[in-house]
């Protein structure tokens, strides 16, 4: 394994408990000891410290632009970001066919070893040292982050666009899920029955997926995202 010393360094934080630390870099194809359970901890704590950070800095965002901020300060893309700066990839502990098949650049993967390195930390510390890991390895977004400048992603203007014309709001269905479990492509289907438009969007998470169809939808009624 990699020296854990010189991450806990570039975390900032040195674990009393280091089997924290190595829970939270194994994936669950490396064994039944893994960092599944943490990811989920670590989650919630990253999600209530960007909302307070937010809420504290900008006090004249309305509900709607908070939220889109913190969507894009705790999005897979920006955790695997992180992750990537710190060199995380070098620690994590995989199975053999995740390691042949590159795991340890995934961004599913990296993104879910920083949510897990933060519910470690918690786990060894308390709130207060993992909300500060929070402040530290996503310093420079939160300092730069403009909730009124966050675009609406698509789902939302479709939605706001349907309901302004009193029409009633797609549903989202999953059509199928295709590929193997570290390289899934969700396929789904958006249905606008007011306006007899469906259109079928494609991606490597459900999220993603919808947002594709819901994009597709937009364009079909004259409405591209710019």
């Amino acid at each position: 394994m990699a020296d854990l010393k010189r991450l806990q360094r570039r975390l900032g934080y040195d674990f009393r408990d280091e089997s924290l630390l190595v829970q939270a870099l194994t994936h669950r194809s490396a064994g039944s000891r893994n960092n599944e359970r943490m990811e989920f901890l670590g989650d919630a704590i990253l999600g209530f410290e960007v909302a307070e950070n937010l809420f504290q800095r900008h006090p004249n965002a309305s509900e709607g632009e908070l939220s889109r901020a913190r969507a894009q300060l705790v999005k897979r893309e920006t955790l695997a970001s992180v992750a990537r700066k710190l060199e995380l990839g070098e620690y994590l502990i995989l199975g053999t066919g995740e390691l042949r098949s590159g795991g340890q650049t995934r961004d599913s993967i990296l993104s879910d070893a920083v949510e897990a390195l933060i519910a470690a930390v918690y786990m060894d510390s308390g709130i207060e040292p993992a909300r500060a890991l929070i402040r530290r390895v996503l310093k420079e977004r939160l300092a730069n982050c403009s909730p009124q400048e966050q675009p609406k992603d698509a789902k939302t203007r479709l939605q706001e666009l349907l309901q302004a014309r009193g029409k009633a709001l797609p549903a989202y269905e999953v059509i199928s899920v295709e590929g193997s479990a570290h390289e899934q492509r969700f396929i789904v289907q958006c249905v606008v029955g007011s306006l007899d438009i469906t259109a079928t969007g494609e991606g490597s998470s459900r999220r993603k997926a919808e947002q594709e169809a819901a994009r597709k939808v937009l364009k079909s009624i004259g409405k591209p995202l710019s």
